[in-house]
């Protein structure tokens, strides 16, 4: 107060408002983050959780599809019991052999004529077979004794279908180590293959077809017999001046070697391709 009675003014306290009211307590700012950058976390959080759903997802769509197949495939197998054809090999002869007598270079020039009876033991389903390729080999080497053909055919439900071919060489360059395989005199075992292609037919269903091999093994042939040498002349005039006929003497054929019934049931082998591979 002054020395006149009046009041003094005082000067404003240290951190007040300027006012004399109570000083201002110190506020931190409330941090607001960007939306963007909120945006971006919760993107990369989603992230790996969206990659397991798909994955999730996939493996139960792959679960379902097979699960429908083993159902169909069981109602199948139940309705129809399906069963592979049967092949059995009933004759092998070897009508022609000859192999060069060079041993760095044999050739061989054969020809083998088989029978073979194919079953189709199902009471509903159709085969349908494609050509066959017919091919033959030693057992011991697989030395090469030639191939054939066969045309294709419809294999009705029940039915027995007889199947002949020959496989043949001409002048077949062989390996010289394993040309000791081929016996012209006395049996030999070989192998046989036809390899051809097979669908299925249910009523009016054709199935897509597949490769397929008949492997037959433990078969033993037999070269043919040589030709008998022919007659000295002296000897065919004296059986001509003796026989009360005139007797003309050639040289006669080689005869057929004798039929080997082998009656072997070959294994039927389905053959499956993958992209260069065959299984």
């Amino acid at each position: 107060m002054s020395s006149n009675g009046k009041p003094t003014a005082q000067p404003p306290a240290a951190g007040g408002n300027g006012a004399g009211g109570p000083p201002k307590m110190y506020q931190r700012p409330i941090y607001r983050p960007q939306q963007g950058a909120a945006k971006r976390r919760r993107g990369g959080r989603s992230c790996p959780f969206s990659c397991c759903c798909c994955f999730f997802w996939t493996v139960l769509v792959i679960l379902l599809l097979a699960f429908i197949a083993a159902v169909v495939g069981g109602a199948f197998y139940l309705l129809y019991r399906p069963h592979r054809p049967a092949f059995t090999l009933s004759v092998a002869r070897v009508t022609k052999l000859s192999l060069s007598p060079s041993a760095a270079a044999p050739a061989l020039t054969d020809a083998i004529d088989v029978t073979l009876t194919a079953r189709n033991p199902n009471k509903k389903l159709v085969y349908l077979y494609d050509d066959f390729t017919v091919t033959a080999a030693t057992s011991t080497n697989a030395v090469p004794l030639g191939d054939g053909s066969v045309p294709g055919f419809v294999h009705e439900a029940g039915n027995i279908t007889v199947i002949k071919a020959t496989v043949s060489a001409s002048a077949l360059a062989i390996d010289p180590t394993a040309s000791g395989d081929i016996k012209k005199s006395g049996e030999f075992p070989i192998t046989l293959d036809l390899e051809t292609k097979a669908g299925v037919k249910v009523g009016g269903l054709k199935t897509k077809k597949i490769g397929i091999q008949v492997h037959c093994e433990g078969i033993k042939v037999a070269a043919p017999a040589p030709a008998p040498a022919p007659a000295k002349k002296k000897k065919l005039a004296k059986a001509a001046a003796e026989a009360p006929a005139p007797v003309a003497v050639d040289d006669a054929p080689a005869p057929p070697a004798p039929a080997t019934t082998v009656a072997r049931v070959c294994e039927v082998r389905i053959r499956v391709k993958i992209w260069k591979w065959t299984f």
